[in-house]
């Protein structure tokens, strides 16, 4: 994901990518990185970017908002972001959309709030089918539960709502292990994030592939039991590695994907 390198513009991404072997980028859309890609691009401009992407082989894996449709009083914020971000993988050429469900305010239960992430990602799953989209949306926030997550998806039953599932949410916020939230979510995976860290519920801590909490093993596993054809995207955010010299990509880009291919290889994937 471009936030671990929002320095880099998207000529730099798709080398870095080439360089590290990665199959593909996912761009961190809201937050200012130097690719550069919003709902001010031109179609000139997003023409150009996805021409290069395909020159370069490198897939632009997904469209990642910030999106959060829990609480009805930012429905229409998360409408307006959601929509350009349909936009822009229609028009780049990439297959998914990542939003969240969001926290909510404790004036409202789990269930008015679970009622508006339904209304919302439904209407928003329309609009993402008429650009041959899909919105994934990630165990993260106030639905790391991955129970509510399958919940939200089975109501809505729309082929262009899937699950984006982070599985360090499920298990440091949640909780729940590897298998269970697998089990819970696996109709619905389109999209995975993989990192590691510590198992601190109340602040995301990054640490090198192996030194962490997490059983990345048994996750792809899993994954290769269901014959998941998705991405696996490395998510890692800068200034929330435990030690700073990790933030540069340089440093941690090479490290954690041939970390993640050795476990591959170990399982025979």
């Amino acid at each position: 994901m471009s936030s671990s390198c929002p320095q880099w513009t998207f000529e730099q991404m798709l080398a870095g990518a080439a360089q590290y072997g990665y199959a593909g980028v996912e761009l961190r859309v809201g937050w200012g990185h130097k690719f550069n890609i919003d709902g001010n691009t031109s179609a000139d401009d997003r023409a150009q970017a996805r021409h290069k992407a395909e020159a370069s082989g490198i897939a632009i894996c997904c469209i990642s908002t910030g999106a959060k449709t829990s609480d009805s009083a930012t429905a229409k914020l998360a409408d307006e972001e959601v929509t350009t971000a349909i936009n822009i993988a229609h028009d780049l050429g990439s297959p998914y959309v990542r939003v969240f469900g969001g926290m909510f305010p404790n004036t409202i239960t789990r269930t008015q709030a679970m009622a508006s992430v339904i209304t919302n990602l439904g209407r928003l799953a329309e609009v993402a089918a008429k650009k041959r989209v899909t919105l994934v949306l990630e165990t993260h926030d106030a639905w790391c539960d991955p129970h509510h997550v399958a919940e939200i998806l089975w109501r809505v039953s729309h082929p262009n709502l899937m699950c984006n599932w982070d599985y360090q949410h499920t298990s440091r916020v949640a909780k729940v292990s590897v298998d269970e939230a697998f089990g819970a979510i696996k109709p619905f995976i389109r999209h995975v994030h993989f990192h590691d860290g510590t198992m601190d519920a109340d602040k995301l801590v990054f640490l090198p592939i192996g030194q962490g909490a997490y059983d990345h093993k048994r996750v792809l596993q899993l994954l290769r039991g269901m014959n998941y054809d998705g991405f696996i995207s490395g998510e890692w955010i800068i200034n929330c590695w435990a030690d700073p010299a990790d933030n540069a990509p340089e440093v941690h880009l090479p490290r954690e994907i041939a970390a993640i291919k050795a476990i591959e290889a170990a399982i025979g994937g």
